[in-house]
């Protein structure tokens, strides 16, 4: 049963991490890795071109940015919604309200763009023209790049939430009811058997998923920026998937985009490393 897998993996993750070389190479499409020569400056020739471009510094402050925003502020999205859900008792009202919450999770961020479009624009966006009839100035949810970024970080979370509270419900579920029978006698709140039986019962499972979450602090979805960027925000939604594509994809710089891949999935193991060993060092099991 593990060979298809094993093949799948060996075919499509390892053989290709040949092609890391790229990095420290002269790319040249009729040699293999191996026989390409060596960049200068010790092959880190691409690195050092990457960290003096602009547009890769722009890149880099960019994702940073809007990763952080998302870690604050997504983050404990699911987990108030997995609490939120598990308070309800009424079983019709629960399951239609998970229903509706996974739901966006189904959508892919070209029709979530076009949604967004039409109720965001500034001239003729559902909720600016309702805004305008009641006296008040349109707002630029896409066309200034404070409202962008918000407008970026609030449908991210939006369409995730629903599917990552997934995980936390099942979490809960597992905490025994008579932890919150003995906090009922004793004449806790529900606020208090929330604060005292819920959250630390799912406490190694919030632990382990923002160790995962670190990891990819560095990472950048293509998607999501391209399909809700426009050239008025430029400045801030030009992340380091789209300087891939457009020096890679585009531009044909494939020692270039190489070394910058390079160096986000070093950085992002090196979070995932010190985040797990941080998790450890106050008792948590950690995700290795």
């Amino acid at each position: 049963m593990l060979l298809l897998p094993m093949v799948y993996f060996l075919v499509f993750k390892y053989i290709p991490m040949t092609y890391i070389q790229i990095a420290f190479k002269n790319y040249s499409i009729v040699k293999s890795p191996w026989e390409m020569p060596w960049a200068a400056h010790n092959g880190f020739e691409y690195f050092i071109q990457a960290f003096q471009n602009r547009d890769f510094i722009d890149a880099l402050r960019n994702t940073i940015l809007l990763n952080v925003l998302d870690l604050i502020i997504g983050f404990p999205a699911p987990i108030i919604l997995a609490i939120i859900l598990n308070e309800i008792s009424h079983r019709a009202l629960k399951r239609i309200t998970q229903t509706v919450a996974y739901m966006p999770h189904f959508l892919s961020w070209i029709i979530i763009a076009g949604m967004a479009l039409q109720l965001l624009a500034p001239s003729n966006g559902l909720i600016n023209i309702v805004l305008q009839r009641l006296g008040m100035q349109p707002i630029p949810f896409l066309n200034e790049p404070v409202y962008w970024v918000a407008t970026y970080v609030i449908l991210g979370i939006w369409q995730s939430v629903g599917w990552n509270t997934i995980i936390y419900l099942a979490a809960i579920t597992s905490i025994n009811p008579e932890l919150y029978e003995s906090a009922a006698i004793d004449g806790a709140s529900r606020l208090q058997r929330i604060w005292h039986v819920t959250l630390p019962g799912i406490r190694s499972t919030i632990i382990v998923l923002l160790i995962l979450s670190l990891g990819r602090i560095l990472g950048s979805d293509f998607d999501r920026p391209y399909a809700l960027r426009n050239p008025l925000v430029k400045e801030v939604s030009d992340v380091l998937s789209i300087f891939i594509y457009n020096y890679g994809i585009r531009g044909l710089r494939f020692s270039l985009t190489t070394a910058v891949g390079l160096f986000q999935s070093v950085v992002s193991v090196s979070f995932l490393l010190f985040a797990d060993y941080l998790a450890k060092k106050f008792g948590e099991r950690g995700i290795i």
